[in-house]
């Protein structure tokens, strides 16, 4: 009987590998030129460039379309097979397995699309999914030009503009995604469309923030600026700064009204070179103020190095990117502007740092990061035409929380580096609540598969996006056919709202 099973259960595998095979063919037989099989030496090059090693997944094949007419064959193709199931590549940013790349199935790697053309007549820059930030700055620089995108300049803008997507201009112009102008979308049937304020607006407002549940985007058109060097930079403290810091983010953070040209993030975070905690900020004044009076407080802390300078949009983009090789860990969570709850939480990562140092032999990095989050980031959303985040209902200066730990080593080190992370943040949700500080909203750029950031927009913006998911793809194609990422399909229908809890 144990043998029937076993017989029984490979006949399933085979038939399912033996889909997924046919898959591959059929995208052949198709006309894809650009499809890479394991044993080729470019698949083995893409499938090692994801940026966290857990990511990197095993398709049966990586298919590469070099157009929009070409994803829409791919996706007519994958969609009219039986059981071909596919996962869409831009940047290969996010960190967890699944995300962005499939074992066993298709993915759609959007790399080799990444064209980016300026309009100048119409201050716009159309760009395709396959670019990195740092290819977009580097092209828009030519013009004095740039836009509001990633801080980072190898992260893809694919994930990051449809997740919402923080910039060094949030205060000023609100998030990355509300300076998209229009979206090129290939629906699941195959059809190319045009998401904008006038048409198909319902689709433009939901990829706003509401990440991969329409249809695979592949133009931005976004809006440009003018802009000349910035001033910023990085500082590196001693984790015996910790109060005075806390003290200065805290104050920062009701002051970013007054200053919005500012920037600013910090982070106490394990490095192994060091083999302690330091306390890491990153600033920068968008205007090009060298030592602007906004930034006092910080620049009074005695800092270890520091980068501070006048320097290109790209140039200090390049500066906040961090190592690859790593299997990463990331979970978020946001809270009121409360000094204790900030205490809570940098005491809470040396706690994790000690305990795992001392019964973990390999390399690993850890970030407690912090951001502000106040209410002037969601005006500006409202005033460019808003989103789905579902900011715009908090009425209290907030601050976002980045806590990860990155690990050298196998599947199960990162196994239980994710049980270790878990638990703490788990334990830092719980006293933000305790506190009356927790803030249900979950930024979907930093959040981890077990989190609900689409959840924490709230029940309206959740019924708008289930809304135009089920109108634009009314099979379903993007909920189960291409299951990673954030599906609204998993958000409980019977969400309620905020004034109803």
């Amino acid at each position: 009987m144990k043998y029937c099973y076993t017989a029984a259960a490979f006949s399933a595998l085979l038939g399912f590998v033996q889909a997924e095979s046919t898959c591959c063919t059929a995208l052949r037989d198709a006309g894809l030129t650009h499809i890479l099989y394991e044993g080729d030496a470019e698949y083995t090059t893409r499938t090692e460039s994801y940026w966290s090693v857990s990511a990197q997944l095993h398709p049966t094949c990586i298919v590469q379309p070099l157009s929009t007419d070409e994803v829409s064959t791919v996706v007519k193709t994958l969609v009219s097979g039986t059981n071909c199931s596919f996962a869409v590549r831009s940047g290969g940013h996010t960190t967890w397995a699944g995300s962005n790349n499939i074992d066993n199935g298709v993915t759609l790697d959007l790399g080799l699309m990444n064209t980016t053309v300026y309009d100048k007549v119409n201050n716009l820059v159309k760009f395709q999914p396959g670019n990195r930030w740092g290819m977009v700055y580097a092209e828009l620089e030519k013009y004095g030009v740039t836009v509001a995108g990633g801080r980072a300049s190898t992260v893809g803008v694919a994930g990051f503009l449809t997740g919402g997507g923080n910039t060094f201009f949030t205060a000023q112009r609100g998030f990355a995604c509300d300076q998209v102008q229009n979206f090129e979308v290939v629906l699941a049937s195959g059809e190319v469309i045009n998401a904008n304020a006038t048409s198909n607006s319902d689709l433009f407002l939901t990829l706003k923030g509401g990440s991969s549940n329409f249809g695979i985007v592949t133009r931005f058109d976004m809006q440009t600026f003018t802009q000349g060097d910035l001033w910023g930079g990085v500082r590196v403290h001693s984790k015996n700064k910790t109060q005075a810091h806390i003290d200065a983010y805290t104050a920062w953070v009701d002051n970013v009204v007054n200053y919005p040209e500012g920037s600013s993030i910090i982070f106490w975070s394990y490095l192994p070179d060091v083999k302690d905690v330091v306390i890491i900020a990153a600033y920068e004044d968008t205007a090009g103020n060298e030592s602007p009076a906004g930034f006092d407080k910080f620049m009074a802390i005695e800092a270890m190095s520091d980068t501070m300078r006048k320097a290109s949009h790209k140039n200090l983009t390049d500066e906040l990117e961090q190592a690859a090789g790593y299997r990463d860990i990331w979970f978020t969570m946001t809270f009121a502007n409360n000094p204790k709850i900030f205490s809570h939480i940098v005491e809470a990562h040396q706690t994790m740092v000690d305990e795992w140092s001392a019964n973990e032999s390999s390399d690993f990095i850890t970030q407690a990061m912090f951001q502000a989050i106040p209410t002037v980031f969601s005006k500006h959303s409202v005033e460019r035409g808003g989103n789905v985040l579902g900011l715009d209902r908090e009425t209290k200066n907030g601050i976002m929380l980045l806590f990860n730990i990155a690990v050298k080593g196998d599947a199960d080190t990162e196994a239980r580096a994710r049980q270790k992370l878990r638990a703490t943040t788990d334990e830092l949700h719980e006293f933000a609540k305790k506190e009356g500080g927790l803030i249900e909203w979950q930024f979907l750029n930093y959040a981890d598969s077990y989190q609900d950031p689409l959840g924490s927009y709230g029940a309206d913006n959740v019924a708008k996006i289930r809304a135009a998911a089920n109108k634009y793809d009314p099979k379903g194609v993007f909920q189960t056919r291409a299951p990673g990422g954030f599906k609204i399909g998993k958000v409980p229908v019977a969400l309620k709202k905020r004034d109803e809890l």
